[in-house]
C-alpha cells in the first residue's frame, strides 16, 4: 500500500489497513447514551419536563457535529434545572432501556479479565448508578459532575431519603471539564490509558466519540440507536445494531470464555459475518474472521 504524502492526513481506511493484524484489546471504553442505553439522558430529563423538542434539537446539533458541544451543554441544564431525585430516576431509566446485548457484553468482557470503562458526557450521578449496576467499577466511570443547592425544598427531611441526600436539591452548575467539550473525551481516554497497559478499543455513537479515535487503537461506531453519517464515515468499524454482540469478538478475538457467555460470543461472531458490521478496510475484516476461524 502506498503511503500518503507527508502533508496529507491519513484516511480512516488507511489507518484500518495498518491495523489489519488484529489482536485482543485489554482496555474497553464505552460511551453511555445511545450506546449502552437507548436513552439520551438529557433528552429524557427534558421529556419529563415537557421540553423535549427544544432540548432534543440542541442535543442532535451537538451529536451530529453541527455545533460544538460546549455551546449547548450549559444551555440545556439551565433550561431543565434537574434535581437530585431526577438524576437518580434517570439512572434507573438508563438501566430499563439497555441496548440489546449490552449487559451480557459487559459481563463477558469483565469475565475475560478486560478493564471496562464508561466515559460519557452525561450527568455523573445517573451514569455512575447505571454503570455500577452493569458491574463496571465506580472508579472506571467518568461523566460530568454537577453541583446542587442543598437547601432547596424540604431539605430538613433529607435523613428520610437514600444516602441521606435531599432529593429536592436543584441544579446550580456543572463541572466545566473535558467531557463538556467536543474533543475532550480523547483527553480523558489518554489519561486513563496512561494508568493501564494494553491496547484500547472505544465504542460510541456520537461526534465526541469519533473525535477520540486517535486516542485508542480501534474506534467502533455504533448506530443501533442513532446512526450518524459522520460517525459511520469516520469509524474504522461500524455496527448497525441493534445490539452490541459483535464487540466481543472484535475485542477478544478467540478467548477462553466461561460457558455462560458462549451464546453471546457466538451471536457476535455471526454479526461479524453479516451485513450489520462494516469495515473501512475489507482486509481487516478478512483477517479477523480468519483469526476467529470463520
Amino acid at each position: 500500500m502506498t503511503e500518503p504524502p507527508t502533508n496529507q492526513t491519513p484516511s480512516p481506511a488507511g489507518d484500518a489497513a495498518r491495523r489489519a493484524d488484529w489482536a485482543p484489546f485489554e482496555l474497553i471504553f464505552f460511551d453511555c447514551d445511545s450506546t449502552l442505553s437507548t436513552l439520551e439522558g438529557i433528552d429524557e430529563l427534558a421529556r419529563w419536563q415537557g421540553r423535549d423538542e427544544e432540548v432534543a434539537a440542541l442535543t442532535a446539533q451537538a451529536m451530529n457535529g453541527e455545533v460544538p458541544l460546549e455551546t449547548v451543554y450549559g444551555r440545556r441544564l439551565e433550561l431543565l434545572q434537574p434535581t437530585r431525585a431526577q438524576l437518580r430516576q434517570l439512572g434507573k431509566a438508563y438501566a430499563a432501556a439497555l441496548v440489546p446485548g449490552a449487559a451480557e457484553v459487559v459481563a463477558a468482557l469483565l469475565a475475560a479479565g478486560r478493564i471496562v470503562f464508561i466515559v460519557s458526557g452525561g450527568l455523573a450521578e445517573a451514569v455512575r448508578d447505571f454503570g455500577v449496576g452493569l458491574g463496571v467499577p465506580a472508579e472506571n466511570i467518568h461523566a460530568v459532575h454537577t453541583a446542587h443547592d442543598e437547601l432547596s425544598g424540604q431539605w430538613w427531611e433529607r435523613w428520610k431519603h437514600p444516602r441521606g441526600r435531599n432529593p429536592d436539591e436543584r441544579y446550580q452548575a456543572y463541572d466545566v471539564g473535558p467531557l463538556t467539550l467536543g474533543a475532550g473525551k480523547a483527553d480523558i481516554v489518554r489519561e486513563l490509558r496512561a494508568q493501564h497497559r494494553g491496547r484500547a478499543l472505544l465504542v460510541g455513537d456520537g461526534t465526541s466519540d469519533l473525535e477520540a479515535r486517535d486516542a485508542v487503537d480501534l474506534f467502533v461506531g455504533f448506530g443501533g440507536v442513532a446512526a450518524r453519517e459522520r460517525v459511520r464515515a469516520g469509524a474504522e468499524v461500524f455496527l448497525e445494531g441493534p445490539g452490541l454482540e459483535a464487540i466481543l469478538p472484535l475485542a477478544l478475538a478467540r478467548p477462553a470464555l466461561p460457558e455462560p457467555y458462549a451464546a453471546i460470543y457466538a451471536a457476535g461472531v455471526a454479526a461479524l459475518r453479516g451485513p450489520v458490521v462494516s469495515f473501512q478496510n475489507p482486509a481487516a475484516r478478512d483477517g479477523l474472521l480468519a483469526r476467529l476461524g470463520s
